[in-house]
């Protein structure tokens, strides 16, 4: 399989696919190491995060030039996703003295309930191109400290960025087993899903894949945690400081040239600010660094490839586009496809509009009342990420509120992109309902057991049963 760079189209690597027999038996090598590393107390299961950490630490400038390198990346975002790992190392060992249950009032006399989280097996994960680190890092980081194993199905796109982690995982000294990498295409993925072995798979990427990966994991009653497509919005107020907005939303949208899954999709704006704040993003995607990312003070990378550039074509030529769209071919590296980020007017939730372009497009529609911004925020089939830009108290809350935002992110002040660690990170509806990193996500990768325990001499039924005998 040939890995090439976005930034020139040329090839920098190449690795060899893993074929149905050695997927196989990694799942079988998974399901040993998953019986000896269930049994390993969890804070010694942090030691070998804690190991991987200091590798990655150490490791940061070089492991973040392969990001940028292969997915093409700005430096600053490649290593922003280093620290990502880096992080969620941090928060995983502190984890690891903290996988409680509870103890639980019993109504029979001497008698306790309680709740214990055990090891789930082995997961699977499947990611994408655009976070080839940070969002494995994201699940196996936490599946080591509960006790799992993990075999990994990175992208065809960040087949590199994959096997530079995986060194760090040998070079922690995981033991045989904990932790395997597969190469390759969509089968390989569907090969784990459809696996009665892997109780868990944890895939990123499109609604469609998730959708085939949903549907063969359902089909064997095994679980799976999805983060699929954005369709991201934010709602600009009137009373919004347009000084902090603006910024925030330049980032949120052309940021790591519009494909991440939380960029900003749509920008809802009351009417009595439209013109001016359409003048002054046209204005400042006007001055936006685009180019070979390597380069200082570049800030708009490539796309990943040329069908990323004709999807944004395509979607573009049905809209009134007001600002950038086009592609880059002067003062770039030849073989890249880079484009300029684009701003389109459109009439509300349109049908193109509905549907989550992979690139950046920002398409900008009014508002009169708060209610009908937030309908448009809603009026999607997606829900990931969201944000409204306010300084009236009221309409923050009614935003976060139960008949505010649908998004499993809901950002007052703050872009819809550059989620941290520490909080539950995931979407509802078609996003897939799946949640990763912080909070309580670790609950994922574990299987619960309740316990009742009889102390007493005597058999007292649930309900106030009687069956004598």
């Amino acid at each position: 399989m040939i890995c090439r760079s976005p930034i020139d189209g040329s090839v920098i690597g190449e690795v060899r696919e893993a074929s149905p027999q050695k997927i196989a038996d990694a799942i079988d090598r998974a399901q040993q190491a998953a019986l000896q590393w269930r049994l390993v107390p969890a804070p010694q299961r942090g030691h070998l995060v804690r190991r991987i950490a200091e590798i990655v630490r150490q490791r940061k400038s070089e492991l973040a030039k392969i990001i940028t390198l292969e997915v093409g990346k700005i430096p600053s975002e490649a290593e922003g996703e280093v620290q990502e790992w880096i992080d969620i190392c941090d928060f995983a060992v502190g984890l690891s003295r903290q996988l409680h249950g509870l103890t639980i009032a019993s109504e029979r006399p001497n008698h306790r309930m309680m709740e214990q989280w055990h090891p789930l097996g082995i997961v699977g994960i499947i990611t994408a191109f655009n976070f080839p680190m940070a969002v494995w890092a994201w699940n196996a980081m936490l599946a080591l400290v509960c006790g799992d194993s993990i075999i990994w199905k990175p992208s065809e796109k960040g087949a590199l960025c994959a096997r530079a982690a995986h060194a760090v995982l040998e070079e922690a000294g995981a033991p045989p087993g904990l932790l395997q990498l597969i190469q390759g295409g969509r089968e390989g993925g569907m090969q784990l899903a459809e696996s009665e072995h892997i109780p868990l798979v944890s895939a990123t990427g499109s609604v469609a894949m998730g959708k085939q990966v949903a549907q063969a994991v359902s089909k064997r009653l095994g679980r799976s945690l999805l983060e699929l497509g954005g369709n991201n919005a934010a709602i600009l107020a009137p009373s919004a400081d347009l000084k902090l907005a603006l910024p925030a939303i330049v980032f949120s949208a052309a940021g790591t040239a519009g494909q991440r899954c939380t960029t900003l999709r749509r920008l809802i704006v009351q009417e009595s600010i439209l013109p001016e704040v359409t003048d002054r993003l046209c204005e400042a995607y006007s001055r936006l660094p685009i180019g070979d990312p390597r380069q200082p003070g570049v800030l708009v990378g490539p796309l990943i490839d040329e069908r990323a550039w004709l999807n944004m074509k395509a979607a573009l030529d049905s809209v009134a586009v007001l600002q950038g769209g086009d592609r880059v071919t002067e003062n770039v590296p030849a073989g890249g496809f880079y484009v300029r980020p684009a701003i389109a007017k459109v009439a509300g939730n349109i049908d193109l509009v509905c549907e989550e372009t992979f690139a950046p497009i920002l398409y900008v529609m009014g508002y009169r009342e708060i209610e009908e911004a937030i309908r448009l925020q809603n009026g999607v089939r997606q829900g990931l990420s969201s944000a409204i830009f306010t300084n009236d108290a009221r309409e923050a809350e009614q935003f976060i509120s139960p008949s505010g935002s649908d998004c499993g992110i809901a950002n007052i002040n703050i872009g819809t992109s550059g989620a941290e660690i520490g909080g539950a990170f995931g979407g509802e509806k078609e996003t897939g309902g799946g949640r990763e990193s912080g909070s309580d996500a670790w609950k994922s990768y574990m299987r619960r057991a309740t316990n009742t325990i009889n102390y007493g001499r005597d058999l007292p039924l649930a309900q106030g049963v009687r069956f004598e005998i």
